[in-house]
């Protein structure tokens, strides 16, 4: 009896370990047949990239200030004082002009004005006499009335005569053509002798500010929205290669130009060397942009289906996972991403045309987006 249970015991023993490694043989087919099932994929993260600043922008240098300046009397330019070039402080003298026209009008208007003085004098004195009359009934009320009327006519012929008088003298100011501020003389369009009419279309000199200048620039609208008050550019002069100068953005027009779809932006920079000739073709380099920050994946990972751009990202465990993308500009290898994705998500590259959400797939070493294709 005891010979047959231990004959049983070691041919179960004998049955157990020969099943053993054969159902272990058998998990490990089936794992490795889950494993080689599964799609292997190459993944890649989304990269923070900046909207590009582009080449230098063609700009214009104005003076900070710069007038024409017109003769406000006529007659002949008697002398003329400052040159092209010249530094002129405000106030000063540049050109004096003959007008005896004008000096005889305002002599005349003169003479007038001591007239109506005159006779206001003597109405003056016959108001005061009649108002004494009339007290003792001498004269009427009516003829008091009337002296003292005539009074207030010669008053108010006075005060014409004398603004007359101011005008004149005002226009005869004129004869003397001054600086309206400090700056340099750019031009100078006349000469001795030359007839001086009033208002005419003809300017006499013209005078600009170049200590400090005004530079001005379009902006494309796709950078518009990174130009910002107070930030710095980089100007740049053909005629001084080995310069650059610092330009400070001031303002801008506030709104695109529907002719060129550009953002008129005027800057601020100091010339207080004078190195940078005011009217010079420039050209402006926006470095002191801040555009905002954008994401970026290479062009292999999308999907073209009828709900819309798509890309499948990895999850945690290893399921995929479908997602609709809002795409930006094309980089040509790399698109702009406006919407769908984030920094840390895992994207497919190359997905077949038949990935589905919910599918397993297995990971491969992670694919830089320079190296992909």
């Amino acid at each position: 009896m005891r010979a047959t249970l231990v004959a049983i015991v070691v041919i179960l023993v004998a049955v157990v370990a020969g099943l053993i490694p054969r159902l272990r043989q058998r998990a490990e087919l089936a794992a490795e047949t889950r494993e080689l099932a599964l799609h292997t994929v190459s993944v890649v993260s989304p990269q923070l990239g900046s909207i590009a600043i582009g080449p230098p922008l063609p700009a214009e240098v104005k003076p900070w200030i710069e007038a024409p300046i017109y003769a406000r009397a006529s007659g002949y330019l008697k002398r003329w004082l400052t040159d092209i070039g010249a530094r002129v402080d405000a106030g000063q003298l540049l050109a004096e002009i003959d007008t005896p026209e004008l000096n005889q009008q305002l002599e005349r208007a003169r003479h007038e004005l001591a007239q109506v003085e005159a006779a206001l004098a003597l109405a003056r004195i016959t108001a005061d006499r009649y108002t004494e009359l009339v007290k003792t009934a001498s004269v009427s009320e009516q003829e008091t009335a009337e002296k003292q009327a005539d009074v207030k006519l010669k008053t108010a012929s006075a005060a014409a005569a004398r603004a007359e008088v101011r005008r004149l003298e005002e226009l005869k100011s004129f004869a003397r053509v001054t600086a309206p501020f400090a700056g340099v003389v750019t031009l100078r369009n006349t000469d001795v002798g030359d007839l001086i009419t009033a208002g005419g279309s003809k300017e006499l000199f013209r005078l600009a500010q170049t200590d400090k200048l005004r530079v001005f620039v379009r902006v494309p609208q796709a950078q518009a929205m990174t130009i910002a008050p107070g930030q710095t550019a980089d100007l740049l002069i053909p005629e001084r290669p080995d310069r650059v100068f610092t330009a400070r953005v001031a303002r801008t027009a506030g709104a695109i130009s529907a002719d060129s779809r550009t953002l008129l932006t005027e800057l601020e920079v100091d010339n207080e060397e004078g190195e940078i000739l005011a009217g010079s073709f420039a050209q402006v380099r926006l470095s002191g942009a801040t555009p905002p920050k954008t994401l970026t994946l290479p062009g292999n990972v999308l999907l073209f289906r009828g709900e819309g751009p798509q890309v499948g990202v990895v999850q945690p465990d290893g399921r995929v996972e479908l997602r609709n993308v809002k795409l930006g500009r094309d980089f040509g290898a790399t698109i702009e991403i406006l919407s769908g994705v984030g920094t840390g998500d895992r994207v497919i590259l190359n997905p077949p045309d038949s990935l589905a959400s919910g599918a397993m797939v297995r990971v491969a070493e992670a694919v830089p987006p320079e190296k992909s294709k």
